[in-house]
């Protein structure tokens, strides 16, 4: 076998494969014998097929296959030993294949057109530094989260009149019909025509309207009547409604009772000390952004700050053919620069991997998995025996889902391998720590 690497650029190169029957012929006559014991054939015993006549059934076939199945391994091996940054797939001479008399040669030249990016390297210490934010709850921010808290455990109080967000209770009459049921109208599903009719309103009173208007959806009119929604359907025209009661919601007073309930019994002891809490938990909580944030600052940097030319025409004819028409040439021109940024990325951050020695290994998937399951199913931080072994079945066989060629170990391989490159390019990277505040970084954030 011969092989020969033939670079025309920095990023264009062909890869030449000569091959001869000492390449392939002792695959080929090995596969011969064994389809000479298996093939049966009417008027000769099993395994006494002539093997000239194996040859003539089945030898052309047999030698397309084998010599297909060693080119891809052949390129493969060879690309993977050279270490060639190879972008895109090698797309093979079809022209000179399709010429070859399978009949009568006995060596066969094959040509594969190779995409290739520059050679570059990453020294971090000539990387600009990356910020870290840290965000600061400012007192605007902790009001308005404590007044959600409020809302979110709020008392029930009765009133003396319907208000806009109010439910009412009270027995549901039709006017000419026999339809009557006690039930509640939550106000806030009421259409804003028909409020006016309720708004001020005091128990004992009686409001005549028209079902349908008060409640056009027939979800909602299925809700106000207790009936179920293909039957509110049927309910229409003028309807009485006697008030019985009027609840509404309050916020919870800040009192010892609603601190308990938000941040646990004996947590704090005073309103002071729940701002302070409520400040930590909003720094807490916007941590994971804080760092998804750094993280992309981090690819940013590492693009914009690491050379590479790739072969655009090259990847551009290459993503025509390998989408087999599914995109214009004008939309692949549209996509394209997104397309290289991801490209560059991936190289850098093999590149990285392969200078830093980062591996990933198995078990550290399999983990991984076993921590997407507990999120998921709410069981983190468990130590029962049995739910950890569920927990491990559950993992293993999503992984090994044969339904989706792989493709699930495939994805979480590639998430643990860039967390592991990532977090190894913080410790490299100056890294500034940045005080900023939640409206800056939500600023900051929509801006990415």
């Amino acid at each position: 076998m011969d092989i020969t690497l033939e670079k025309a650029s920095d990023t264009n190169a062909s890869l030449k494969i000569t091959l001869t029957p000492a390449d392939y012929k002792p695959e080929v006559d090995k596969k011969l014998k064994d389809y000479g014991r298996k093939v049966q054939l009417k008027g000769f015993r099993p395994g006494h097929v002539p093997a000239s006549l194996v040859q003539k059934m089945y030898g052309k076939s047999i030698l397309v296959d084998e010599i297909n199945s060693m080119l891809s391994k052949t390129v493969s091996d060879y690309i993977r030993e050279n270490k060639l940054q190879v972008v895109g797939d090698p797309i093979p001479d079809r022209d000179s294949a399709d010429a070859i008399d399978w009949d009568n040669q006995t060596d066969f030249a094959f040509s594969y057109t190779l995409g290739l990016a520059s050679e570059f390297d990453i020294d971090f210490g000539d990387l600009p530094s990356v910020n870290q934010y840290e965000i600061q709850a400012g007192e605007a921010e902790i009001d308005s989260t404590i007044a959600d808290l409020q809302e979110r455990f709020h008392a029930h109080a009765h009133g003396e009149e319907v208000g806009d967000g109010d439910t009412i209770y009270g027995e549901l009459k039709q006017t000419n019909g026999e339809f009557s049921a006690k039930t509640a109208f939550p106000m806030n599903q009421m259409a804003e025509d028909a409020k006016g009719q309720f708004v001020g309103k005091k128990k004992g009173e009686v409001v005549t309207f028209i079902l349908e208007q008060a409640f056009p959806d027939e979800k909602s009119r299925a809700n106000a009547t207790g009936v179920k929604k293909e039957e509110a359907a049927d309910l229409a025209g003028e309807f009485t409604f006697e008030i019985d009661d009027i609840t509404r919601h309050e916020p919870a007073e800040l009192n010892q009772e609603f601190f308990d309930k938000v941040l646990g019994v004996g947590a704090v002891e005073n309103e002071e000390q729940f701002r302070t809490k409520v400040a930590e938990i909003i720094r807490s909580n916007y941590s994971r952004e804080s760092d998804q944030l750094l993280r992309l600052d981090i690819e940013k940097t590492l693009i914009e700050n690491t050379p590479i030319l790739l072969p655009d025409e090259f990847l551009k004819n290459w993503l025509m053919e390998v989408n087999e028409g599914k995109f214009t040439p004008e939309q692949i021109e549209e996509q394209y620069d997104d397309f290289t940024k991801s490209v560059k990325l991936q190289l850098i951050k093999n590149k990285i991997a392969d200078k830093a020695d980062i591996k990933v290994d198995f078990e550290e998937v399999l983990n991984a998995t076993r921590q997407m399951v507990r999120e998921q199913f709410g069981f983190a931080g468990s130590e029962d025996e049995e739910m950890n072994k569920t927990i491990d079945r559950i993992a293993r066989n999503y992984l090994m889902d044969e339904k989706n060629n792989g493709q699930n170990y495939t994805s979480t391989f590639n998430r643990v391998f860039d967390d592991k490159v990532i977090g190894y390019a913080k410790t490299q990277l100056t890294t500034v720590s940045q005080d900023i505040t939640v409206d800056e970084f939500k600023a900051l954030v929509e801006n990415r």
